[in-house]
């Protein structure tokens, strides 16, 4: 999103800028990259003038972005600038006021990116960020997990996992990559590497039937936790990609072993190394969805299951998943550990670092 705004030709007061820079703290959505990155360089610019500072290194992916957007503000002059950050601070707190308002009281859901709700026995977790394509932040990871634990405990019998809007889910949100700890990449690559350990385990540990209704596009690791999931419902209009060689990574969500399992090792390979996009119809035919449904029709023809599914008794379905399952969850754990550590490895690459630097430097066309 890129938000163009006008203001005041004699630019605004060091007092306005100030109560601006007050101000971001109570911004409540994630405005998206390109904006995060207009704002450090209005900041920069009213601040300090034109960039003056040298160019940072190749491997320096997140300062480089951050340089270059600065760089794009030329000679505006430190007044103008700060009058452009006031302008886009008040328009983004303007955007999201109706929003604001609405939302839940404090305590009645401890969830910012997830809309969780329990009805006729059925817990649905639906992913809430669809403007970002429901790509999941680190925050979202811990709310995930946090879900499905109060899930598993709860008095449904089962659950469900969907995305609003258009996208089920579209996989790790890069922008992950650019909180490094004072560690280093090797902190934050460790750090990831424990959360995607904690976020697969809730997966494998989960006790009741869990059902995927994947409304859209799936990418990433939305796509290969699907093999840990009880029964997977798709649009026509879904789709199941894994790009992970593109980006210098590796397999996850077990899929390294449940992926061969399913639909064996030569459609495995073209899915999980050479990137392979399947439709709803492909990932059917091989295994990974359980039924296709006309868009038209979706809804109404999930629904009508779930709800069947939701009167079985709760104990006995649990106690049947133990039995398919439970003889797999010490291989799961260890394939779980493995892919983890590779990750690990990947994430200080050079071949994924100068991949997300690429993504990184496509999205900041301001």
């Amino acid at each position: 999103m890129i938000l163009h705004t006008t203001g005041s030709a004699m630019g605004a007061t060091v007092e306005q800028f100030n109560h601006a820079k007050g101000q971001m703290g109570k911004l409540k959505n994630d405005p998206g990259n390109e904006v995060k990155l207009k704002i450090y360089a209005l900041f920069k610019q009213a601040t300090q003038g034109p960039c003056n500072t040298p160019k940072p290194g190749m491997l320096d992916f997140v300062g480089k972005v951050k340089w270059e957007a600065w760089k794009s503000l030329g000679s505006v002059s430190q007044e103008e600038a700060r009058q452009q950050y006031v302008d886009l601070i008040d328009s983004l707190l303007a955007a999201e006021g109706p929003a604001v308002a609405t939302q839940p009281t404090a305590g009645s859901s401890p969830f910012n990116t997830l809309l969780v709700s329990t009805k006729d026995n059925i817990t649905t977790i639906c992913f809430n960020r669809p403007e970002k394509k429901n790509a999941i932040t680190v925050e979202m990871y811990n709310e995930i997990i946090k879900a499905l634990e109060q899930a598993g405990k709860d008095e449904s019998v089962i659950t469900v996992i969907t995305g609003s809007g258009d996208f089920f889910c579209s996989g790790n949100d890069l922008t992950n990559f650019t909180k490094i700890p004072e560690g280093g990449i090797s902190k934050m690559a460790k750090d990831a590497g424990e959360l995607l350990r904690a976020y697969v385990q809730a997966f494998i540990d989960f006790p009741k039937p869990l059902i995927a209704v994947v409304n859209g596009p799936a990418v990433g690791v939305s796509v290969t936790l699907l093999g840990l999931f009880d029964i997977i419902y798709a649009t026509e209009k879904a789709t199941f990609h894994t790009p992970f060689s593109q980006l210098g990574q590796s397999p996850e969500g077990c899929s390294s072993y449940t992926f061969p399992k399913m639909m064996g090792n030569a459609k495995a390979s073209e899915v999980l190394l050479f990137n392979k996009k399947l439709t709803a119809t492909q990932a059917c035919a091989q295994g990974l969805v359980t039924e296709v449904f006309p868009d038209s029709s979706f809804q109404t023809e999930v629904a009508t299951r779930l709800k069947a599914y939701a009167k079985l008794p709760r104990n006995s379905l649990a106690l049947s998943k133990q039995l398919v399952r439970g003889t797999e969850k010490e291989r799961l754990y260890k394939v779980n550990d493995q892919e983890v550590e590779r990750l690990v490895e990947r994430w200080q690459s050079d071949e994924c670092m100068q991949a997300i630097m690429g993504f990184f430097q496509s999205k900041a066309k301001l």
